[in-house]
């Protein structure tokens, strides 16, 4: 019997290999993003505490809040930088999440397009076989009755 072989196989596997990769980048990119979350959810922990103590009623220095108010005002400044950080990386990680469903869907397509040709290889095979059996079962009637004739 002859062996299934699938011209874009190749691709096929070009493109398994590709979506593997972007699977990966989409995980780092990921894993960045809860990063710059995760920092920002404690930087904008550390500001709240800060805006208490300052707003806590206790009796401070004119010096002391004054300081609590700069750092307050340096921690806004950060969680901003934080905030557009986080908004590239989740724009990066939609772009990057199209690039892989892309890459998915083709994949996906070029694997259903190999599973019909298989089954149309699998069928000509079927009949190649019937036809071989057909004929084997015809040559050994004729040879039978060539052989009774005689």
């Amino acid at each position: 019997m002859n062996r299934f072989v699938w011209r874009l196989q190749r691709i096929l596997d070009l493109k398994i290999r590709e979506e593997k990769l972007k699977k990966a980048e989409l995980f780092e990119l990921t894993n960045k993003v809860i990063k710059s979350r995760e920092e920002l959810f404690r930087k904008q922990g550390i500001l709240e505490n800060l805006l208490r103590q300052v707003g806590g009623g206790k009796e401070r220095g004119l010096l002391e809040q004054e300081f609590v108010m700069k750092s307050c005002e340096i921690n806004k400044k950060v969680i901003d930088g934080l905030k557009k950080k986080t908004r590239l990386l989740e724009e990066q990680r939609k772009e990057k999440m199209a690039d892989f469903l892309k890459v998915r869907k083709f994949r996906e397509a070029l694997e259903k397009l190999r599973a019909k040709a298989r089954q149309r290889f699998l069928k000509e095979q079927e009949k190649l076989e019937q036809k071989q059996l057909d004929e084997d079962a015809t040559i050994s009637f004729v040879r039978k009755a060539a052989h009774q004739e005689l």
